[in-house]
């Protein structure tokens, strides 16, 4: 915790709970990154934002000035608590004890929206996943493991390219902004961590009703990413050689290629294909 941290944490019966590493929890106390990630949001002054774990409150301190309204979505009842009794007299901040992944977003912003958040590593995907259900934010900023930095922007072929960079890509695009290294957090990490931004596209690639099955043909193939795709598709359509090699051509994938190579347009298309042949 940095000094003004320290200085502004409860003391005695109100001080702060001890770290829960079950919970995943690596408080970032880094003042000029915490301002950093705030400037990722691009916000005007008007903007909800949605905050994913606001733990000790450092990055809500710093949205609650900037934000027309701050909803902090904190699971550990200690820490919402105290939030709670910290920003009690700003009528612009809500603190919502709950699991984000139990949250439906978009209801509790009742509106258009901004996402940030230091997510538990733990249960990173899940959240990035739960995050991109309709209705989407305006922009996302996650503090995240820099490996998973590294696989929502890798490009096809690549050995960090997998379900979740093109189900992502499929939808929005992904960009990493900066690197954090694990010595801004307390206690730090034994990984190093990068910030990201998520936009969702203006025109997705996949329609909101074929999302769902979208990602269940990539996790598929991927699960198979050393087959070729024509044995990959009959192992997933539980179809004939015939019919694969049928949807393949009309998607316009080489069926000898592996998974990995390729492109979130052409998941899309293969889904389309494999959609028109049933």
């Amino acid at each position: 915790m940095d000094p003004d941290d320290a200085a502004r944490a409860p003391r005695g019966r109100g001080a702060f709970p001890p770290t829960r590493k079950s919970l995943g929890q690596h408080f970032l106390s880094d003042r000029r990154i915490l301002g950093r990630i705030a400037d990722a949001l691009q916000l005007k002054g008007g903007e909800t934002v949605l905050e994913i774990g606001p733990g000790r409150g450092a990055l809500t301190d710093i949205l609650a000035e900037r934000a027309g309204r701050l909803i902090a979505i904190e699971y550990d009842r200690a820490l919402a608590e105290l939030l709670r009794q910290r920003y009690a007299k700003r009528g612009n901040v809500l603190i919502a004890e709950a699991d984000v992944l139990e949250v439906a977003l978009g209801e509790l912003a009742a509106g258009p929206y901004v996402l940030v958040g230091n997510v538990p590593y733990y249960i990173t995907t899940p959240i990035l996943f739960h995050a991109l259900v309709p209705p989407r934010a305006d922009r996302a900023v996650y503090l995240v493991q820099k490996e998973v930095a590294d696989r929502l922007t890798a490009p096809p072929g690549g050995k960090e390219y997998g379900g979740l960079t093109v189900n992502v890509a499929a939808v929005a695009r992904a960009e990493t902004l900066f690197g954090v290294p694990s010595g801004a957090f307390s206690p730090p990490p034994k990984v190093e961590s990068a910030v990201v931004r998520i936009t969702p596209l203006a025109t997705p690639l996949v329609a909101p009703e074929d999302e769902r099955r979208l990602r269940t043909l990539v996790q598929g193939a991927f699960g198979m990413r050393r087959k070729q795709m024509r044995r990959v598709l009959r192992s997933l359509l539980a179809v004939d050689a015939v019919t694969a090699e049928r949807i393949l051509e009309t998607a316009g994938v080489d069926p000898d290629v592996r998974p990995e190579t390729l492109s979130p347009a052409q998941f899309v298309a293969l889904l389309r294909a494999g959609n028109l042949s049933s």
